[in-house]
This record gives C-alpha cells, sequence and structure tokens, in this order.
C-alpha cells in the first residue's frame, strides 16, 4: 500500500508542478492582456441577453449591460414568455436604458435548449446593419469599457471569436456557495494563450458574417449547448478563439447545496455530451487526485494508530495539496488585477478561492460519476442530450 501511494503521491506531485506551471504562464498572459490597447474598431454591435426567471442582482446585471462605453451598439433582451417572472424587471430596464433595448419574446423551445431558442430567435430578427454578435448571460455584471474590449480584437480576421469567464463573487459566505465559487474559479484558468480555448455563453463575441458562414442558426435548431455548439463550428473553420481577461466578468451569486449539484452536474454533463475527450482527460486527473488524497489519508491512520512513523506519508500527502492551493492563491492574484473595482471583495473572500481548491476535486469527481445519463435540468426545464445535434425537451 506504501509502495502505491509514493508512486500516486510522485504522479500527482509532478502534475501539481506542471499545472502550477501552467498558472504562472496564466498569469502573465493576464498581464500582458491588461496592457494591450484594444484599438478603435467599433462595429454595430448586437448584445443579445436571455432571460429566465429571477436571480440575485437581476436588475442591475441588465442595467450594466446599458451602460457600455461603446457608442455603436444595441441591447436585446429575449426570454420565452410574458409570463416569466423576470418580465417586468427586463421591460422596465429596456424602457429606461440610455441605448436602444428590445425586448424580444421567443416562444417555447422545440427541438433545443430554452436558451439556444431565445438567441435564435433574436439573429433571426436582426437588421442586416449589425456586424458583430455578442452573446452574454443575465448573471453577469460587465463593467463599461466591457464591450469595447470584446469586440475590438475582432479588427483581425484570423480571429474566429472573442470570449471570456465569469468570476463568482459569492453574497454569502456559507459552504455552499463557497464551493461554486472555487470550483468555477478553476475553470477560468482553462482559457489562455492558446489553442485550446471555448466559448463561454455568457461572454462571446463574433463577426456576423462568420456566424452566418458556419450555418450557426442551423446548428443551433437542436442544440442544447450555445457555447459549445459554438465552439465546435469556429474550431472547424481554422480560425482561433481568443481569451480576453480583461473582459472577466463578475457574477454575484448565492446557492444551496441542491442548487451547487444541479448547476455542476449540468456543466460537466453537457462537457461529456459536447467535448468527450476534455471531459474524460479531467475525469482521469481528478480521480488520481482523490484516489492519492483517499490512500494517503488511510495510510497516516494506519501508522499512526500502528505507533509507526507516518512523516514522510503526510508529506508526500500534503505537497499536492499545497501545489493546488497555490494555483488558487494565483488565480485570486489574476482576478484581482483583472477586476480592480472588485479587489476588496475578491480578496476578503480569497480563502474561498485558495483553501477550498484543495478539496473541489471531489466535488468534480462526484459531478463526472454523475455525468453518464443524459438528462438533466436548466432554469426548471427537463431536456434529454440525446447528441450533440439533437436535444429532446421534456418539460411540457
Amino acid at each position: 500500500m506504501e509502495t502505491l501511494f509514493e508512486i500516486l503521491a510522485i504522479v500527482q506531485i509532478a502534475a501539481g508542478l506542471y499545472l502550477l506551471w501552467q498558472s504562472i504562464q496564466w498569469l502573465a498572459y493576464v498581464r500582458r492582456r491588461l496592457k494591450t490597447d484594444p484599438g478603435f474598431f467599433a462595429p454595430h454591435t448586437a448584445v443579445i441577453c436571455p432571460c429566465r426567471g429571477m436571480e440575485p442582482g437581476l436588475e442591475r446585471n441588465l442595467v450594466s449591460l446599458c451602460e457600455f462605453a461603446h457608442q455603436n451598439y444595441e441591447v436585446f433582451f429575449v426570454l420565452a414568455s410574458e409570463s416569466d417572472p423576470a418580465y417586468t424587471i427586463v421591460k422596465r430596464v429596456a424602457a429606461s436604458s440610455r441605448v436602444k433595448a428590445t425586448v424580444v419574446i421567443a416562444g417555447k423551445p422545440q427541438n433545443c435548449s430554452e436558451k439556444v431558442n431565445n438567441l435564435r430567435t433574436v439573429v433571426e430578427q436582426l437588421p442586416p446593419e449589425f456586424e458583430v454578435l455578442v452573446f452574454t448571460d443575465s448573471d453577469g455584471r460587465p463593467g463599461k469599457s466591457w464591450l469595447h474590449h470584446l469586440v475590438a480584437p475582432l479588427t483581425d480576421s484570423r480571429i474566429g471569436a472573442t470570449t471570456t469567464m465569469r468570476w463568482i463573487i459569492p453574497n454569502r459566505s456559507d459552504l455552499p456557495t463557497a464551493l461554486l465559487a472555487a470550483w468555477n474559479a478553476s475553470v477560468v484558468t482553462m482559457l489562455g494563450d492558446h489553442q485550446k480555448n471555448f466559448c463561454w455563453g455568457g461572454g462571446t463575441a463574433i463577426r456576423r458574417r462568420l456566424f452566418e458562414e458556419i450555418g450557426m442558426l442551423d446548428v443551433w435548431q437542436y442544440s442544447f449547448s450555445d457555447d459549445y455548439s459554438l465552439t465546435m463550428m469556429v474550431e472547424r473553420t481554422g480560425r482561433g478563439i481568443v481569451f480576453l481577461p480583461e473582459c472577466l466578468t463578475v457574477s454575484y451569486v448565492q446557492s444551496d447545496y441542491s442548487g451547487l449539484v444541479e448547476f455542476t452536474n449540468r456543466q460537466v454533463t453537457v462537457t461529456r455530451v459536447y467535448r468527450h475527450n476534455m471531459w474524460a482527460i479531467a475525469f482521469a486527473t481528478h480521480f488520481l487526485y482523490c484516489l492519492t488524497a483517499l490512500v494517503g489519508l488511510y495510510l497516516v491512520l494506519s501508522l499512526t494508530i500502528a505507533s509507526r512513523p507516518a512523516f514522510h506519508v503526510m508529506s508526500l500527502l500534503v505537497l499536492p495539496f499545497l501545489l493546488a492551493s497555490i494555483r488558487g492563491a494565483i488565480r485570486v492574484i489574476g482576478a484581482t488585477e483583472a477586476l480592480p473595482p472588485f479587489r476588496a471583495q475578491i480578496m476578503a473572500q480569497s480563502w474561498m478561492y485558495i483553501l477550498l481548491t484543495m478539496v473541489v476535486p471531489f466535488l468534480y469527481l462526484f459531478n463526472f460519476l454523475s455525468s453518464f445519463g443524459r438528462r438533466l435540468r436548466w432554469r426548471g426545464i427537463d431536456y434529454e442530450l440525446i447528441s450533440p445535434e439533437q436535444t429532446r425537451v421534456l418539460t411540457p
């Protein structure tokens, strides 16, 4: 057993050092991007925000979409029905917006998720003068320069899309909310200065011409995931997806255990269906981390009970945890530099991103083990993901 643990621990330490090096590279990329002048490219842009139901800070989130320092854009809020609880707030925000804001009712989805159906409906109705499409979510609160920074790089025709990621700031410090924040923070460093980036539905920009060339409306007609399906189609063109940490989007969140499990399981299940190779590698990585930790803890307890020295086992056990915490600290540094107005809030809750990083792999392992089914729930609607190109809506 000790030999097995030593082998597992050495593998984990090597993997931890490699991931630490990647985190350092990620932080260097963040700092380079923050010094980059976005330029003056400001095409006529449609900002499309699907909404469903109430969430913390919804009205302030939607107002932020109407306050960008970008002169040439319009906002489109889209819901499935006027009976949606968010409809009154959406109408009020649109009516008081300083930029033109339109509320669109898309109706119920048939063979795709409600979010995808909402997006398709707006794009189909857009006048031809819109050159760039920006997709965002109602749970994010982007800054005033967000839109310009997200769109400006598209002046380079070699770029297929630009994207960013959410940074969760918990509204409260209970364990499920803190775990959700730490879980999400680990996703942020998956994006960087490389060719494996993926579009995030809460903040992605793409030229409308390219969107039409790759036939996204047809692809979305039967898709559950807006962002993974868009990622696949952009990748097929050979163009890159550029991650913009300067557009990191704050999301104020609170969750209970049920909400935590539903959200994290859904994300991992969708990943298994749309990007199976990524899912498999992540599954193996987290499984080995958890196995090493459990075997190490068992050995430490066994040796202690037997009054035998356990220092060497304890040392090997602690190192992977320590490396994980250091990576969490690097994420916090990057987030505070990318989000200066929220630095105090992030630092006050930094323990979540640093200490809970050590146990987040156990949550991920639970998610992986729960992701073998194809049924999931998203904002009160049940779906079955038959394949990346086929979705069944189960809720009438």
